[in-house]
């Protein structure tokens, strides 16, 4: 099969894709003889641990490894690729990407359905977001399959989300009139509600704004924040998770049906496992980027800062709690409407026991 001429480097790799996804329509038993099926693959974020130590490792080593040769990948993360973030499900949805990861907090504005598992406020540890994903996980397998035809094969965690600011701090109280760094809307809700003004600013931003001075906290991964250098423009560190950052992998499904079965049944068995390792990668990355940024002695994969931790108290998570009830709820539902409404109150709610308010 011959793939179309495309132009533009995000065009290209399309090509290359397409090309991988019609080569997957190939006999369910490749020959022998036969050259191994190479997928092409868009993977997470570039840089971090999960794309470098988990993500990549399994598509370029452990597949070629645990089926003896005959399947082999490629993968590029997506801020990379010349992949727009907000485009990737629907670029899924085309098969112009055949197999994808799609970061949940690029659907905040075209699909903030999607969205509902991670909003800022209601998963304060890694626990609670496991039983918010465990309720949510069969509504999105299902919506993503009926309504983009993509199938769903693994749900990825990024690290907690926390607050890195320059002057002191106690709690969420002295927040009140800081310009804050945020990557969503949702998050924007949760500091505005503090009396914070949030500032939304590209990742590879962050460092930039801390210095001019146009941000005085920054919320992100506590490890990213380290590799990023966060801890040499911050001196207060506030653990408490905002959120955590959700991706999901996924496939076009015809270009998943298209796969020889046995490779299709090996992904199946081993994208849970790639799954698992990712979600405790995220715990001890949380761990380690705390220690790192304060310059405990703990620290063994970042770079020693020498941040204040704050303490936690447990007034502010009592108001994480009100928060997240009168306000990052409220307008997510505004912002998403009365389906949204509905999925939530048939999916995350019952298990949280948070009913959706009703809107006027």
């Amino acid at each position: 099969m011959r793939c179309p001429a495309l132009r533009g480097r995000l065009a290209l790799w399309g090509a290359a894709l397409l090309c991988a996804a019609a080569h997957a329509g190939a006999p369910d038993t490749p020959a022998a003889d036969a050259a191994p099926l190479r997928l092409r693959v868009v993977g997470g974020l570039a840089g971090v641990t999960q794309y470098t130590q988990l993500e990549a490792p399994f598509w370029t080593r452990d597949l070629p490894r645990l089926s003896e040769g005959r399947y082999r990948a490629d993968i590029v993360p997506f801020d990379r690729a010349g992949v727009p973030g907000m485009e990737m499900l629907r670029l899924l949805q085309l098969g112009v990407v055949p197999f994808g990861t799609v970061l949940m907090s690029s659907l905040s504005a075209q699909y903030p359905q999607y969205t509902a598992v991670d909003l800022p406020g209601l998963n304060p540890d890694l626990a609670t977001l496991r039983a918010s994903l465990a309720a949510f996980r069969p509504y999105l397998e299902k919506a993503l399959r009926e309504e983009h035809g993509v199938e769903l094969l693994a749900v990825y965690v990024y690290p907690a989300q926390v607050l890195f600011c320059k002057d002191p701090l106690l709690g969420l109280d002295d927040l009140r009139g800081r310009h804050v760094r945020v990557s969503s809307a949702a998050q924007g809700d949760f500091f505005a509600a503090l009396g914070a003004k949030p500032q939304r600013v590209p990742f590879a931003q962050v460092v930039k704004s801390m210095e001019t001075g146009a941000s005085e906290c920054a919320v992100t991964a506590s490890m990213s924040g380290n590799i990023l250098g966060l801890h040499a423009h911050a001196a207060y560190l506030y653990p408490m998770p905002i959120s955590w950052g959700m991706a999901v992998f996924a496939a076009n499904r015809a270009a998943w049906q298209a796969l020889p079965a046995d490779l299709r049944q090996l992904l199946q068995a081993e994208l849970p496992k790639l799954e698992t390792a990712v979600w405790l990668s995220a715990q001890g990355e949380t761990e380690q980027g705390l220690a790192c940024n304060v310059g405990s002695p703990s620290c063994t994969t970042g770079r020693q800062g020498a941040m204040a931790l704050v303490p936690v108290r447990a007034q502010d998570e009592a108001r994480r709690e009100t928060i997240f009830n009168t306000v990052v709820l409220p307008r997510w539902v505004r912002r998403c409407g009365a389906r949204c409404r509905d999925i939530w109150d048939r999916t995350i709610g019952p298990a949280r026991r948070m009913s959706a308010p009703v809107q006027p």
